[in-house]
């Protein structure tokens, strides 16, 4: 090959990087281009969100409240910022009948403890506490009589309820609050609740309150509010009925085999049912939840300030 063809070679070679260079120059603006583009399409779906639901804060951000997704030192940050309210929801592990999860009790705990939270703006959720009585292992009774139920004695779950609140007290919190989903135990909470408070009468850092405003807003007023609705309580029920199971369904509506349920008869007290849940709807059930967060909300800011 003689020095003339070299040359043309070297200047085609040449040539070919220069384009593939160009190309790859190219490829890489039309990335960042598109990736700019995404990012203020993004930021525009916000802005039309906040006008379509202009009560929603645009690019606020909702302060963390869970406990078990912050580190030691956020924790200890909010607390010297004034986070000084602990919730503790309980919820249990218990049968609702064919329709509905054994965890209804620890999901809408935890999920009405953040919103409850979030409305205070001065309080962090603790885990959800999942054990509770449920009634006698062997023989079994009340819903031990059905697979998947967990039960544990009512002394257990008392310590568990004051070691709870004992590490709160230590680590500087100044109200700890018990949320009950569940009515088998609200007066396991209240004697927790009392004998702490008379241990620590002479020391005013820490408060210990059991809720009963919390569940009362579950049993007593949306109970009311259904009936004035027209539903009777045969079909409100006590337990897995529709009161249970619409409140369910407005916090998470995967719990709940809504499809099934519509085209079954009437569950039974056989099938762990005490009521009627064919007819309770994600919408009921949202009357629920603004009672609960309400009343909630207004009671401990009325405990937390008369102390």
């Amino acid at each position: 090959m003689n020095s003339l063809t070299e040359n043309r070679h070297t200047r085609i070679s040449a040539s070919s990087a220069t384009a593939v260079q160009r190309s790859e120059r190219l490829i890489a603006r039309n990335i960042n281009d598109a990736s700019l583009a995404m990012r203020r399409l993004s930021r525009a779906l916000v802005v039309l969100a906040c006008c379509i639901a202009p009560q929603t804060p645009c690019f606020a951000t909702t302060p963390e409240v869970e406990l078990d997704h912050m580190t030691w030192t956020e924790v200890q940050h909010r607390l010297a910022s004034g986070s000084t309210t602990i919730l503790i929801p309980i919820g249990g592990t218990e049968q609702s009948g064919p329709y509905v999860a054994l965890g209804k009790h620890n999901v809408r705990a935890y999920l009405l403890a953040q919103k409850i939270a979030q409305t205070l703006g001065n309080a962090l959720v603790a885990p959800v506490i999942s054990y509770v009585p449920e009634g006698s292992i062997h023989p079994p009774a009340g819903h031990m009589r059905f697979t998947g139920t967990i039960s544990i004695p009512d002394s257990a779950f008392e310590s568990m309820l004051e070691g709870t609140a004992r590490s709160f007290k230590q680590h500087g919190f100044k109200d700890v609050i018990f949320l009950g989903d569940h009515g088998g135990y609200q007066k396991n909470m209240q004697k927790v609740a009392n004998r702490l408070d008379r241990e620590w009468a002479n020391d005013p850092s820490c408060h210990v309150v059991a809720l009963n405003e919390y569940y009362q807003a579950v049993s007593v007023t949306y109970v009311n509010t259904l009936r004035r609705r027209g539903f009777s309580m045969a079909e409100i029920g006590l337990h897995a009925g529709l009161a249970d199971t619409a409140l369910t369904m407005a916090l998470d509506r995967s719990l709940v085999r809504s499809d099934a349920m519509s085209h079954a008869a009437k569950p039974t007290e056989a099938d762990g049912v005490y009521g009627d849940p064919r007819h309770a709807t994600e919408e009921l059930g949202q009357l629920a939840v603004k009672q609960i967060i309400d009343t909630s909300v207004a009671a401990i800011k009325h405990v937390t300030a008369t102390r």
